[in-house]
């Protein structure tokens, strides 16, 4: 129900009970400052949150991330609670689910709900590609919940890549909620210091198999040159490999609005500081298109987010690209 009406009486509740969110926001903000220092992502609980508040307004189902974002160590439970209980009771009340937790996400994508309009293109990526490969490979999985998701019966072999300790955490909640986790090949590297397609193979992937990667929420986190280097890597897999990820152009590095300042301030003080934009020259898809081809990949599919006009550039964008050789031929 999205009526005027409910959609007034959902944020009259909102605003009642505003007093307890904000408490319950100053909770979950001090452990996830915290949870930065101690080495494990804390920007990988954005995405999380994501799907745990659409499985909860029941727009897109999803129990393998409400059950561990509710056990993760750096999600305090109280926070959790403040938080979201509020919303969903003005919820149940009203029947109003708001805009950021709509399934698809509908419309133009501000800045604050980039990780809830990318589930959508990430989960259409998985459904038009997965049938179609052999291998899954998830860069920078944090705490992603797609390959608990997948049919028992699915043939395609699963890999998650992510920093020891983010990964160490995820291994042991989902272990802890009961999620079985078997099916899935856990390879722990960094991106800036590791060369995480060799350990990949290590752990029994296969180069010259045709392969989706899923990079969600990774790129500009990375300096260029790790950027650059794993694109490369994912171009010398088999031919018809495709990688689904999403980055931000150098509007969001450089500009000098309060919503960028603050990002940029906030993600430095958990230790993970934004590095990496593409060239925001409009049209910034050639920009794009021209690194990807530098790379060895060609431009698939583009959403870009944000006006891309010499006036307002695009400050973001998903994309999709393909291995156009095969690993024989570079």
């Amino acid at each position: 129900m999205r009526t005027p009406v409910s959609r007034v009486r959902f944020y009259i509740l909102c605003t009642l009970m505003s007093p307890v969110i904000l408490v319950g926001y100053l909770v979950w903000v001090g452990k996830l400052f915290a949870a930065g220092r101690s080495g494990v992502s804390a920007t990988a609980q954005g995405p999380l949150s994501a799907r745990f508040s659409e499985h909860n307004f029941g727009t897109r189902q999803d129990e393998a991330a409400d059950r561990l974002m509710r056990a993760l160590p750096g999600v305090p439970r109280l926070g959790l609670r403040l938080t979201t209980g509020p919303v969903l009771l003005a919820h149940r009340v009203t029947g109003y689910v708001p805009r950021a937790f709509r399934y698809p996400f509908e419309g133009d994508v501000a800045p604050q709900y980039e990780a809830s309009a990318r589930i959508g293109f990430f989960d259409a990526a998985v459904d038009r590609y997965l049938p179609d490969v052999a291998q899954f490979v998830i860069l920078g999985a944090g705490f992603d919940t797609r390959a608990y998701r997948l049919p028992s019966d699915t043939r395609v072999r699963v890999f998650e890549v992510d920093s020891p300790q983010t990964q160490m955490v995820k291994r042991e909640t989902l272990q802890k909620v009961g999620i079985d986790s078997s099916a899935v090949t856990f390879v722990a590297a960094d991106f800036e210091q590791d060369d995480w397609l060799a350990c990949l193979s290590a752990a029994g992937f296969a180069p010259d198999e045709r392969t989706l990667f899923l990079w969600e929420g990774v790129t500009m986190y990375l300096n260029r040159e790790a950027v650059e280097d794993s694109l490369r890597k994912i171009a010398s897999t088999a031919q018809g490999s495709v990688v689904a990820f999403d980055y931000f152009t150098t509007e969001a590095l450089e500009s000098r609005a309060l919503y960028w300042r603050y990002g940029r301030a906030a993600t430095k003080s958990t230790g993970e500081k934004l590095k990496f934009g593409v060239d925001s020259t409009p049209p910034s898809r050639e920009r794009l298109a021209e690194l990807l081809r530098s790379c060895g990949l060609s431009l698939a599919d583009q959403r870009t987010l944000g006006d891309d006009t010499p006036t307002r550039r695009a400050w973001g964008g998903f994309a999709t690209a393909t291995a156009e050789k095969s690993s024989a031929d570079l």
